[in-house]
């Protein structure tokens, strides 16, 4: 399981701040990683960002662009957003989004059927 350090350097040694979300979602890709996941602070992707309580459990990359676009999805969210779409649009199986503050978020979202957050995938 690849963990990404959100700092990089050039040649010279100049250190910049990589969007790990970004960097995540291209490493998924090139390994032809089966999925890709997020562990955020938040439940997973909402239709309301000011409500807990709309959580998507599942959502096509399509979808997920309309709700960047129509700013329903913002701040934070958007690169793991365009991480996520990216990922399935190039061969992964689905990317999910988790709160990582949840006692086994990942077995739960993976082994249960509704899962406890949200799952992106292609279509």
């Amino acid at each position: 399981m690849p963990v990404i350090a959100t700092i990089g350097s050039d040649r010279t040694g100049q250190a910049y701040n990589i969007n790990a979300d970004t960097v995540a979602g291209a490493i998924a890709e090139s390994l032809g990683a089966e999925k890709l996941v997020f562990l955020t602070d938040v439940t997973g992707i909402l239709s309301n960002s000011a409500d807990p309580t709309t959580l998507l459990h599942r959502l096509c990359a399509e979808e997920l662009d309309a709700m960047v676009a129509s700013g329903a999805v913002a701040k934070g969210m958007v690169p793991k957003a365009a991480a996520c779409t990216h990922a399935v649009r190039h061969g992964v199986a689905s990317a999910h989004v988790l709160d990582g503050r949840v006692t086994h978020a990942i077995l739960l979202e993976l082994l249960t059927s509704e899962g406890v957050g949200t799952m992106v995938v292609a279509q």
